[in-house]
């Protein structure tokens, strides 16, 4: 019987390895020892970030766990104790002596207290160990955030290894270390069990492993299928909750309705998680399946053995005592056995999962050189030559061979349709992107030989998806320059020189107002406002020699941003200018424009010197005037 119950579950899980379903493939199907083996690399650095997170805490735990493994078998064999005790007494009725009774009963209650006092020690410590990993490894995934480079936020491969390091691997890392100390524990309990039933019959202690083993096995393949369910998944998942987002959120939700497309949208989210789950419940139903079959398997062993210790009990070999304690240990054996293999389980499932954090962790940057904190010519201005680049993943150019320069004090316009290149040279500017060809010198310095940091400090920057913080009116200034985020003498300052000072006044708390409807008591402001608020941000930092506007005041009237650029003009002093703008209005103000089209630059000059050529300036010129008339 046991040479057909271990080999039926291993000739089935050999079985199991057959391709199927969308999300398997070849190489993973491939379960073999050394590819089990290889999960658990991660087990090491695991346990090393729970210890770096509290180690008292953990110590304590370990102890805890160490105590829970022996005092069961304890109670047990004290249990055995009692029993004989009283079968003793019996005989002697009144007469006899229970001193020893009671003494195994009060031994025997402390034991039961201990383990409940141990039991619940664990569980906080556990707590206490989620909630403090939790954060260390969410700070861990964000600190590395920080260090990636754009091209990496701009790549839907890293959103999947973030969305999966996100999504489960806060709670791995002492998910693994629980099923670690649990591993111990049960195989501590195991040892003090086996030691007991040993003495019953060596036979006894083989049925009771291999009783197990089927269900450690399946158990395993299921977390493996799992974890490629759950890698599968991560692109669909990302958009199922891109389209929460769309549903959920006030910003989208004005087009949403006026176009009406949050039934649509709501259809593809259902389409989407039936995808989903038709996946997820064939697995289900199938570890459901096989774990009930080797469950009654387990049953049948432990009440195998039970009639045998019965039948032992009856026939003399062993007091009542002894059946009582065997049977217990049988029973807390089984499920120790249980624990260990199902522990040794989870912990490959948890290396599996484990693997998304340290995939991310791990994910290769690209090392941004320079050390240079100034240029050795402060006068000199920008100065693009030859500069190409090419984004990642695209065969196709997005500026090839620009050169231009510009002086302190001067302001450039960058104009042409949109996909030209103008936001590129902007990123390119700021080192987001490096040039794949050419090269941007900054106060005669290549831009490679500044410390990033260095000089990022000298250029303020107004995207035209500029970020709308949900913060104060005085917070989302100050982020303009984050060493003086808190300096109100400096909000007022910036919101004076970003034309915001006006309406700010008219809040209800001034600069300390909260922007945004995401909290309690926040303040909406119009499209015009945000940008004068984004404006502000830009001169808060009194260290920018460039001020980058792209497309600033796009939801101003044209009146209103002439006034802007104007202004901006006004106080420039020594700084650089280069707008980005659709309106001719505002970019004939511009000391000089470049025309920009797939890329290249194929005008240039001040206004008039482009209305002379008759080119491509002219004619967008005299298009937009004519819409004016």
């Amino acid at each position: 019987m046991w040479a057909t119950a271990s080999h039926g579950p291993l000739l089935y899980f050999a079985a199991m390895h057959a391709p199927r379903g969308p999300y398997t493939s070849p190489e993973n199907e491939a379960l073999n020892a050394r590819a089990f083996l290889g999960a658990f690399r991660y087990s090491r650095r695991a346990l090393e970030l729970v210890w770096s997170t509290h180690a008292g805490l953990t110590l304590l735990f370990a102890t805890l766990i160490l105590l829970a493994g022996t005092l069961p078998a304890a109670a047990a064999w004290v249990g055995q104790q009692i029993v004989d005790a009283v079968v003793a007494a019996i005989p002697q009725g009144q007469e006899a002596d229970l001193t020893i009774l009671w003494e195994w009963v009060l031994l025997e209650g402390v034991l039961m207290g201990a383990i409940a006092g141990v039991q619940a020690g664990i569980s906080m410590c556990q707590s206490l160990l989620r909630g403090l990993l939790s954060q260390k490894v969410n700070v861990m995934i964000l600190e590395k955030a920080l260090t990636l480079n754009l091209e990496d936020f701009e790549n839907s491969e890293f959103y999947d290894k973030l969305t999966r390091a996100r999504r489960e691997a806060s709670v791995r890392p002492l998910s693994l270390v629980n099923r670690t100390f649990s591993l111990i524990q049960n195989l501590i309990a195991l040892f003090s069990y086996g030691v007991l039933l040993f003495q019953f019959s060596p036979w006894a202690v083989l049925i009771l492993t291999l009783a197990g083993l089927p269900g450690f096995l399946a158990e395993t393949k299921f977390s493996n299928d799992a974890y490629r369910l759950a890698r599968w998944r991560s692109p669909e998942a990302r958009r199922r909750m891109y389209l929460e987002t769309l549903l959920a959120r006030e910003d989208y939700t004005k087009e949403v309705k006026v176009y009406g497309l949050g039934q649509r949208f709501l259809h593809w989210y259902r389409d989407i998680f039936h995808k989903l789950f038709a996946e997820e419940r064939r697995l289900v139903l199938r570890r459901g399946f096989w774990g009930l079959a080797f469950t009654l398997l387990g049953t049948l062993a432990f009440y195998g053995a039970y009639a045998w210790v019965a039948f032992s009990t009856v026939i003399g070999r062993i007091t009542l005592g002894q059946m009582t304690m065997y049977l217990l240990v049988f029973k807390q054996g089984q499920s120790a056995v249980s624990s260990a293999l199902s522990a040794i389980s989870g912990m490959y499932e948890d290396n599996l999962y484990l693997s998304n954090l340290y995939e991310y962790l791990e994910q290769e940057i690209r090392p941004m050189s320079g050390q240079a904190e100034s240029g050795p010519n402060p006068d000199a201005g920008v100065e693009f030559r030859q500069v190409s680049f090419t984004y990642p993943g695209s065969d196709r150019p997005a500026i090839e061979g620009v050169s231009f320069s510009l002086k302190p004090g001067q302001s450039l316009a960058l104009v042409g349709e949109n996909g030209s290149g103008k936001t590129t040279l902007i990123k390119l500017l700021t080192r987001l992107y490096e040039p794949t060809e050419g090269e941007i010198l900054f106060q005669s310095l290549p831009l490679r030989d500044w410390n990033p940091q260095a000089l990022q400090r000298q250029i303020a920057v107004i995207f035209q998806d500029f970020v709308r913080y949900q913060f104060r009116v005085g917070e989302n200034i100050g982020v303009g320059d984050e060493p003086r985020l808190e300096d109100e003498a400096g909000w007022a300052e910036a919101a004076h020189l970003g034309m915001a000072e006006a309406f700010i006044h008219q809040l209800p708390e001034g600069f300390h107002t909260q922007l945004g409807r995401w909290f309690k008591g926040g303040q909406e402001l119009s499209g015009g406002q945000w940008q004068k608020i984004a404006l502000s941000r830009a001169f808060m930092r009194k260290t920018a020699r460039i001020l980058v506007l792209d497309e600033p005041t796009s939801a101003m009237d044209a009146e209103a941003e002439a006034q802007v650029f104007d202004h901006i003009r006004s106080v420039q002093d020594d700084r650089m200018t280069i707008l980005i703008s659709h309106r001719f209005s505002t970019v004939r103000r511009a000391d000089r424009i470049l025309v920009m089209r797939e890329g290249r630059i194929i005008e240039q000059g001040d206004h008039e010197s482009l209305m002379q050529q008759n080119g491509r300036y002219a004619h967008l010129f005299r298009l937009q005037a004519k819409g004016y008339e």
